[in-house]
């Protein structure tokens, strides 16, 4: 499940990414310059109960730290968070990009955060009909799916962060 860990970068991922970007759901243009050591949100994920964050740090190793956060404990999520690494999205493999966030470092104006965050379907079809019209779930036959292990699969969230530009001194 999702757990508020500091998330690895996915340079790797996010690199090859990067330069093949198909244009996101999501059009946004760059956040406001963020000062270092100050944590921000950069998107909350309501489906899957998740707040994104990030620092800009002044460790040169890790310039940016990147956090997916639980929003409530009560939350039940509708979809997973996972991170691009394992997942390695691709538009074969039915993932569209879903949003791409540009956070500029206040103190170095050539150094940003970059965060892509990947969408993909479940395929799930809605219920039938019933006889009076309406598309219905009865517990007895949700019980009885879990069960059996006939569960749905879930949409998922992949998410990857690349810290792009120079470093200042």
């Amino acid at each position: 499940m999702l757990r508020s860990h500091m998330l690895l970068l996915s340079l790797a991922v996010a690199g090859a990414a990067s330069a093949a970007d198909p244009v996101p759901e999501i059009q946004r243009p760059p956040a406001a310059p963020q000062a270092t050591g100050v944590v921000h949100a950069l998107r909350t994920i309501p489906e899957a109960c998740a707040r994104l964050e990030g620092q800009f740090t002044t460790d040169a190793k890790t310039p940016y730290r990147f956090a997916a956060v639980r929003t409530s404990e009560r939350c039940a999520p509708r979809a997973r968070l996972v991170d691009a690494a394992q997942a390695k999205p691709t538009a074969a493999g039915g993932w569209r990009l879903n949003d791409v966030i540009r956070v500029p470092s206040a103190a170095c104006p050539g150094q940003q955060a970059v965060v892509r965050i990947w969408r993909k379907e479940a395929g799930n079809a809605p219920p039938k009909l019933d006889a009076q019209g309406r598309s219905r779930i009865y517990l007895k036959d949700g019980l009885d799916a879990a069960k059996a292990g006939d569960l749905n699969a879930l949409p998922m969230f992949a998410v990857a962060m690349q810290v792009e530009g120079k470093g200042c001194r």
